[in-house]
């Protein structure tokens, strides 16, 4: 399985930086630190709110390019920011997801995590064409508007709708989740160099767990 970018998505954002990682051997009982991230996230949302974080920025300026609403509809990163500052943490949900919910919240870049086994060939982020099937966590399923950006396989499944705002209940880790692949994108200035560096640590996190990873 390969993650690629259309090229009209490519052009429209030519700052945009990605970083993939596949982990196998993923199970709900791994051993992750996840404080370390919080606390870094803590001490950067106690000298300003997250949406003026420039990784946030970024985001909203290309939610606005899209027509959206950047703060009706938030990249995934803000959004876990924005909770974390209200509540002081965030959900334990299974240990791969809070390790790539915390980095995302110390790095301010959003993170997705997908099961391959409910991935149908490869990954394109690419314009929705409508006709794309979404499902949600709670079952129900949506169709992308067109033009939409999403993450789409070669069934024409979204794995994600609004790029990084929402992603699907189809590939949702759970508890028979064995082999993940963890995408990031970054679009602010220094996005290349941060977005390896949230690879590496979360690499490095799970390597720790004794799970296998590579590029």
């Amino acid at each position: 399985m390969r993650l690629q970018h259309h090229p009209e998505i490519r052009a429209a954002h030519p700052g945009l930086a990605v970083g993939t990682l596949r982990a196998t051997g993923v199970t709900p009982e791994l051993p992750v630190d996840v404080e370390k991230f919080l606390a870094r996230a803590t001490r950067r949302l106690a000298d300003g709110p997250e949406s003026e974080f420039p990784e946030i920025q970024a985001w909203r300026r290309a939610f606005a390019k899209m027509g959206l609403k950047p703060t009706q509809y938030r990249c995934a990163s803000e959004s876990l920011l924005r909770r974390l500052r209200k509540e002081g943490t965030l959900p334990r949900i299974h240990p791969v997801i809070d390790l790539c919910n915390a980095v995302s919240v110390a790095y301010a870049i959003p993170v997705a995590v997908l099961d391959v086994a409910k991935i149908s060939g490869s990954l394109e982020v690419r314009h929705a064409r409508g006709d794309e099937k979404y499902v949600t966590f709670a079952g129900t399923v949506e169709q992308p508007n067109p033009g939409e950006v999403i993450f789409a396989d070669e069934d024409g499944q979204a794995h994600a709708r609004r790029w990084t705002n929402r992603q699907s209940g189809h590939s949702a880790v759970s508890a028979t989740t064995s082999e993940v692949v963890i995408v990031s994108e970054g679009l602010h200035g220094t996005a290349a160099e941060d977005v390896r560096l949230l690879i590496e640590a979360i690499a490095s996190e799970l390597a720790t767990a004794g799970v296998v990873t590579r590029p």
